[in-house]
């Protein structure tokens, strides 16, 4: 039993660090790993796992190792912040794939991506015709980015002449039938101002409220709890 609590307790603690670790190297460890990136994520988090299950040895070596990989990521990420050359030798350069109608086929055999990938690359990213495509460029985070010829892209307000009011975000102001008092007070309104809102548009109480947002023109959109099961079969 003092066996499968100090597992409980290792677990728990290099659930921490690991967390703790990644605060230090940043969220670009979760959204745009790099070769390196990649390779200290695993590393980390392997040694996390054994000293899970280090009951016999020192759980300190573990926990030493996987500092040492962090500041090593740590000072990886300031190097290419600070050196643009040493930022193409850690993190890579983009490759141009396709370019005013070629595909360049020996970058896209440096980048590992066969035709049949790159075509669906394109399709993902709604483009099923590869000739209404002007630039197709792979990051360095392995995203291929896509520039369309531009009678092929959508028409944007300033291309005739409009200038459409500008978007903002929305405040939640109801969240899971909980009042989220701070967003109502950045949006200069109060509960009893909230309420009537609600009421307004059907909700009686708070807890019937699944969402509701608050737009700059103090505009309320609510969505209620709806506890039905939608059966029906998605063709896609």
């Amino acid at each position: 039993m003092s066996e499968v609590f100090k597992i409980i307790l290792l677990s728990v603690g290099s659930i921490i660090t690991i967390f703790i670790l990644t605060k230090l190297m940043g969220y670009r460890q979760m959204s745009q790993m790099s070769m390196f990136d990649y390779i200290i994520g695993i590393t980390i988090g392997s040694i996390a796992a054994e000293m899970a299950t280090s009951l016999e040895d020192s759980f300190i070596q573990p926990l030493v190792a996987m500092g040492i990989y962090a500041l090593f990521a740590i000072c990886l990420s300031f190097i290419s912040l600070k050196f643009i050359k040493a930022r193409r030798i850690i993190e890579g350069t983009p490759l141009i794939l396709l370019n005013k109608g070629e595909i360049y086929r020996e970058n896209l055999k440096k980048s590992k991506i066969d035709v049949s990938e790159f075509l669906m690359q394109c399709r993902i990213n709604g483009y099923f015709d590869v000739s209404k495509l002007e630039t197709a460029i792979l990051e360095e985070n392995g995203k291929i980015s896509f520039l369309p010829k531009s009678t092929d892209r959508p028409i944007l307000p300033s291309d005739v002449q409009l200038n459409p009011a500008q978007d903002y975000m929305v405040a939640n102001v109801v969240l899971d039938g909980k009042v989220m008092k701070k967003n109502l007070q950045h949006s200069g309104k109060d509960e009893k101002w909230l309420m009537q809102q609600l009421k307004g548009q059907g909700a009686d109480k708070i807890e019937d409220v699944l969402l509701a947002t608050c737009d700059q023109s103090n505009k309320v959109t609510v969505f209620m709890k709806n506890h039905e099961e939608n059966m029906k079969d998605v063709w896609i």
